[in-house]
């Protein structure tokens, strides 16, 4: 990967590319520092992580590792690119079921557009939503808005209240609307995918905070964290070669095409390969799995905060449970949502009956296998066997980083790369390592050509 940044340096367009990649990320890191007035942070900040008290919300402080701790500090920022994403979820999965969505998909550049342009506004709504629910929990809990702060006349508690929520609801939405601008902005300029440049520079900055917050414990507790340090990196250069080689692994089932004469011309004769991943469908599964797993929570928490109903569920439903059923009812709940949605996945991505109907309309053919239906029943097959294989490795991901990290002994490095995180960081490298070969070689195709 070195190599391939060295040589995308050395060419005058990459390097421009490149450089405005950085530019627009740190134009998001900053927004993510920006404060939004009215708000006590260390509220904020309490009830994401659990301190002060708090029992915390696992689903919060993954959405704040996501946004680079934007979230906890409720910054400008602090939606970060969840709404899109979530948007992006929705649409992608109402193309399979609504025709008109489907055919669009089908259309083209002009199709793809009408489809943007569907995403963004369900962004909008769907930033609203999440604003509105996240300003009522916090200002339910301690205070967390200072309503007393945007008006020199006193109109009323109830009337105070309201207007804030409103002024931040705004605010908050339109910095959702710009990080999606800023996505777009990456894909369209830049190098690799915008969206998930953004959620990959969240997540390692968040991981460089919490490794200096322990860096200073060194110095002013004891020298035991530096030990956790040294554990930390190590288990994850393991964890992360682990997930290399799986990602990278994949199923190659050789296709053979029979020769044909046309005219004085022969074609054909040749052989490829049908590639199947193991991981095909990414990260997806987890997070469908976790959106659903802690929608109870979030829903509970929203209007039954201080209830027997809140308690009850963090008791017998909670990763972070106090009893051992809590944790077994959750990981077994979490483990089946990943297994369900990782075939779900596969179903939409890999159409075994279209493949087979291409590999014989251009006269191929997959060596012991009859084309057509037999073909397809095969691929079908396969796909089960990986997507199997595939949804077993991420439900390890789900849960062994976190148990693995724990062996480091600190709370600021345990949380640094959990379950979709470092999926989502190893993905996005090596996804972005490929995009910049492939510019590489598209510019050296340019220049053979001059």
């Amino acid at each position: 990967m070195f190599e391939t940044i060295k040589n995308a340096l050395l060419n005058k367009e990459i390097r421009k590319k490149l450089l405005l990649t950085l530019l627009l990320l740190l134009v998001f890191r900053v927004g993510c520092y920006i404060p939004v007035p009215g708000l006590d942070r260390g509220v904020f900040f309490n009830i994401v992580n659990g301190e002060g008290g708090n029992g915390g919300n696992a689903f919060l402080q993954l959405m704040s590792g996501i946004t680079g701790g934007a979230l906890a500090n409720g910054t400008l920022f602090a939606l970060g690119i969840g709404p899109y994403i979530n948007a992006s979820i929705i649409i992608q999965l109402l193309t399979v079921g609504i025709p008109y969505l489907e055919n669009l998909s089908k259309q083209g550049e002009e199709g793809r557009k009408r489809i943007t342009f569907f995403t963004r506004i369900l962004t909008i709504i769907l930033a609203i939503i999440q604003s509105i629910g996240i300003i009522v929990t916090f200002a339910n809990q301690s205070g967390a808005i200072a309503t007393d702060y945007f008006f020199a006349v006193d109109i009323g508690e109830a009337g105070a209240k309201w207007l804030a929520g409103i002024y931040m609801t705004i605010v908050y939405t339109g910095g959702a609307m710009l990080v999606m601008w800023l996505g777009e902005r990456i894909t369209d300029f830049g190098v690799g995918n915008g969206i998930s440049m953004i959620i990959f520079i969240g997540i390692i900055s968040t991981a460089g905070i919490s490794v200096l917050n322990e860096i200073e414990l060194v110095f002013t507790e004891s020298a035991e964290h530096l030990l956790n340090i040294g554990m930390f990196l190590i288990i994850t250069v393991l964890v992360f070669f682990a997930i290399v080689y799986v990602d990278l692994a994949e199923r190659k089932i050789p296709v053979q095409y029979a020769k044909q004469v046309r005219g004085t011309k022969m074609y054909g004769g040749q052989s490829s390969v049908i590639p199947m991943k193991i991981t095909g469908s990414g990260v997806m599964p987890l997070i469908f799995a976790f959106a659903i797993i802690s929608f109870p929570s979030m829903l509970i928490s929203l209007f039954w905060g201080n209830t027997p109903a809140a308690t009850n569920l963090q008791n017998w439903f909670s990763g972070s449970s106090p009893n051992w059923y809590g944790q077994v009812l959750y990981a077994l709940a979490l483990c089946i949502l990943i297994f369900i949605f990782a075939f779900f996945y596969a179903s939409i991505e890999f159409n075994p009956d279209d493949v087979a109907k291409q590999i014989q309309g251009n006269g191929g053919f997959i060596q012991g296998i009859r084309p057509g239906k037999p073909t397809a029943a095969y691929l079908k097959k396969i796909n089960k066997r990986i997507t199997l294989f595939g949804a077993i490795f991420l439900t390890l991901v789900a849960f062994i980083p976190s148990v693995a990290f724990s062996w480091a002994g600190s709370s600021n490095l345990v949380n640094v790369f959990s379950t979709t995180g470092i999926l989502i960081v190893v993905s996005v490298a090596l996804e972005f390592d490929k995009q910049l070969q492939s510019q590489i070689l598209m510019k050296n195709y340019k220049g053979f050509l001059k």
